[in-house]
C-alpha cells in the first residue's frame, strides 16, 4: 500500500473501477476507513473485507495485497491517515508513549467497536478540498496527532506496534518465502523484511533451496498455478494476479513453458 505522491499525512482516495495496488509493501503505519464500496485485505493468512463504514490499521514493513471495489454504491472511497518514522517519533518524545515491548504483528487489524475513532474520521472527510494542499500541511499534522491520540486510547497496546523504532530481525528464511512467495515485490523488499542485505539474502536462499530466489518464485508460483487450476478448477484470470503476476499474458506464456500446455487445457 503506497502513500500519495505529495506525501501528505491524509489522503482522500476514490475509484470507480476495481483496483488493485501494484507495490505490495506497506511502508508506513496507516489507519483507514471505507467510505463506500468495500476493500479486501489480505496477508497471506487473514483475508477481510471491510465494508462501508469500518476501520482498519495497516502496519510497516509487512506484505498485503489490497482489492478496491465499487460495489452498488458505484465507487470506492476510503480516508486514509499515514504515519511516518518522522511523526511517530516526535509524538513520542512529546506524549512519552514508548513500546515496552517488541511483538509481531499482523499485517493489518480491523478497528470495530470505537464510535469516536470513526466519528474524528468521518468528520476529517470535510476538509476533503485541503487535502492535496501542501499549504494545509500544519493543519493536517494536527489532524494526524489527533488520530493517533484517539487510536491509542482506543487500544493503548497499540504503542508497541507504533513505537517500535528497530529494522527487521534475521528470521528463518525458508518458512518466510514459502508464506509469501506470491507477493509481488522486489527482491530488496524480501531480503530487508527478513533481515538481511540483498546479497546475504541471495546467498542464504541459494543454500536452502538450491536455486536462485528469481528462478524458484517463478517455478513456485506454477506450481501453485498448475495446483488451482487441477484441483480448485480456477482460471487463469482468476489465479495469475493473486499468485504474483503482473499481466494474464506474462502468466500463459510462463505456464505453458513450464508445462508444455496452456492453462486453459486445465481449467477447460
Amino acid at each position: 500500500m503506497s502513500i500519495p505522491e505529495t506525501n501528505l499525512p491524509i489522503n482522500y482516495s476514490c475509484h470507480f473501477t476495481q483496483y488493485r495496488e501494484g507495490e505490495q509493501f506497506v511502508r508506513i503505519h496507516s489507519l483507514g476507513l471505507v467510505v463506500s464500496g468495500s476493500m479486501t485485505l489480505d496477508d497471506g493468512l487473514n483475508k477481510i473485507e471491510f465494508t462501508a463504514g469500518r476501520l482498519y490499521a495497516a502496519r510497516k514493513n509487512h506484505l498485503l495485497k489490497f482489492i478496491k471495489n465499487p460495489g452498488t454504491a458505484n465507487e470506492f472511497k476510503s480516508l486514509s491517515i499515514y504515519f511516518d518514522e518522522k511523526i511517530l517519533q516526535d509524538f513520542s518524545l512529546e506524549y512519552n508513549y514508548k513500546a515496552d515491548n517488541k511483538v509481531n504483528t499482523a499485517a493489518f487489524i480491523a478497528i470495530d467497536n470505537a464510535p469516536v475513532l470513526k466519528a474524528f474520521m468521518q468528520s476529517v472527510i470535510a476538509y476533503e478540498q485541503l487535502l492535496t494542499d501542501p499549504a494545509a500541511l500544519d493543519l493536517l499534522k494536527i489532524k494526524q496527532k489527533e488520530a493517533l491520540l484517539l487510536l491509542l486510547q482506543q487500544d493503548p497496546s497499540l504503542k508497541n506496534t507504533l513505537f517500535d523504532f528497530t529494522e527487521p530481525g534475521k528470521i528463518d528464511l525458508e518458512a518466510f518465502m514459502e508464506k509469501n512467495y506470491h507477493f509481488n515485490v522486489q527482491l530488496e523488499r524480501f531480503a530487508y523484511l527478513t533481515g538481511r542485505s540483498l546479497s546475504t539474502f541471495k546467498r542464504d536462499f541459494e543454500k536452502i533451496f538450491n536455486d536462485t530466489p528469481s528462478r524458484w518464485l517463478l517455478k513456485r508460483r506454477l506450481q501453485e498455478a498448475h495446483y488451482l487450476l487441477k484441483e480448485k478448477h480456477k482460471t487463469a484470470t482468476e489465479v495469475y494476479l493473486d499468485l504474483g503476476f503482473e499481466d494474464l499474458s506474462h502468466f500463459s506464456y510462463s505456464f505453458k513453458k513450464q508445462f508444455g500446455f496452456s492453462p486453459s487445457t486445465l481449467s477447460a
